[in-house]
């Protein structure tokens, strides 16, 4: 049987200067796909709410929306570690609500880590999740739960005070234990600052290069949603479009009658 990669595995991988790969993933197709290209870990995000769901950001996902995908992932996933992004809500009221909530995905959906964003309560959510045998991934700079708080799909960082409250956010988290931070939309020279402070992973996505890795949306890097272009994703296929044509070509041949005749 594969061994699956762990938060061990991870950290040797950074020692020895491997980039580490890490997407987002939200069922088990998709999953199948993902692993078989044998990325180190797969992310079920809470971004499944706009990529999956069709809402305008991700605060709407709830707990049994991330539940049900995560196992969805975890059944389609052998080599990568599963991670399980902790949705708007599900660990800021309180520490043992976070546990509850970060251990069902663990127990019930089959990850082996979880997620969480920057929040006042996060060192001591994420050191209190690592004592009871729960990892954790931290997530700095653009925080998309904080969509409205921040005006928009902003980076930040971008100056000296708030580059420097990154960096004291980043080291908190490794301070509580956590196995990696997530550096999203902070300036190539700031995420290489926090990259070179940290022990533990940084996986930049609209950080640069620098990072010890890097993370993607699946639909971003598929080109599955015609209308949503990121700066910092590049698209690697053009999906929409060849599904689009595939399906449009099977509407033509069910209606001259080809199909099922012209298999």
């Amino acid at each position: 049987m594969e061994k699956q990669i762990t938060v061990h595995d991870f950290q040797q991988k950074c020692d020895q200067g491997e980039k580490l790969v890490v997407v987002t993933a939200y069922d088990y197709s998709m999953a199948l796909a993902v692993d078989a290209a044998e990325v180190d870990a797969i992310l079920v995000g809470d971004s499944l709410s706009m990529t999956m769901l069709g809402r305008s950001n991700t605060l709407p996902a709830t707990m049994d929306e991330m539940l049900h995908h995560t196992k969805a992932v975890a059944k389609g996933t052998k080599h990568g570690m599963v991670i399980g992004d902790m949705p708007f809500l599900s660990y800021q009221l309180g520490l043992e609500e976070a546990l509850d909530n970060a251990g069902a995905f663990l127990a019930e959906a089959g990850a082996q880590a979880v997620k969480l964003e920057w929040c006042p309560q996060a060192p001591g959510v994420t050191e209190f999740l690592v004592e009871n045998g729960i990892p954790v991934m931290g997530h700095v700079g653009f925080t998309p739960q904080h969509v409205n708080q921040f005006g928009g799909y902003r980076m930040q960082g971008k100056d000296s005070a708030s580059a420097a409250r990154l960096l004291k956010q980043a080291k908190a988290l490794e301070t509580a234990g956590a196995f990696a931070v997530v550096l999203e939309l902070v300036p190539a020279e700031v995420a290489k600052k926090i990259t070179n402070s940290l022990k533990i992973p940084t996986i930049g996505i609209g950080a640069g290069p620098d990072c010890d890795g890097q993370v993607q949306v699946l639909h971003d890097l598929l080109g599955l949603l015609p209308d949503f272009h990121p700066k910092h994703a590049k698209a690697y296929a053009r999906l929409f479009e060849a599904i689009r044509d595939a399906v449009g070509e099977y509407a033509r041949e069910v209606k001259s009658g080809k199909f099922p005749q012209g298999r």
